[in-house]
Order: structure tokens, then C-alpha cells, then sequence
């Protein structure tokens, strides 16, 4: 399997945890084949809302959510 990486972001209700909002709003920058190109979008997305503290993006390894058990450097 690919090492799968989401790109995602929202408004979170407090800037210091990852409790967003509104589910429903989610912006979903996309799915990438490696980090680099998820980082890549995610600095894209994140400075488009820099002045936002409410606005947080996070990249999500789905790698690791679809297949646990392998170790952390698979």
C-alpha cells in the first residue's frame, strides 16, 4: 500500500486543540501519495489562513489508520 496522506482543514473551536467546529465544513484539500506533496498543499492551504488563528490544517497519514500494525517506518 501507498502511504497515503489527507490534507484537511477547518475552523476548530479553540486554537490550541484539534475540536473542530462544524464537521459538515471541513475543507478537503486532498488525498496525496507521499508527505512531501502533502506538506506541499498543506503550506498552500495553512497560509491562505494565516491571520485565521481559528483556522487549522493538519496532515492526516491514512497509511497508518488503514494498516496499524506495520511499523512506523513502512
Amino acid at each position: 500500500m501507498s502511504k497515503l496522506h489527507l490534507v484537511m482543514g477547518g475552523r476548530v473551536k479553540d486554537p490550541q486543540t484539534l475540536e473542530f467546529e462544524d464537521l459538515g465544513s471541513i475543507d478537503i484539500v486532498g488525498v496525496f501519495p507521499d508527505y512531501a506533496s502533502a506538506e506541499n498543499a498543506w503550506r498552500g492551504a495553512a497560509q491562505r489562513t494565516v491571520d485565521d488563528a481559528e483556522m487549522r490544517y493538519v496532515i492526516v497519514h491514512l497509511h497508518r489508520l488503514l494498516e496499524p500494525d506495520l511499523p512506523q517506518g513502512a
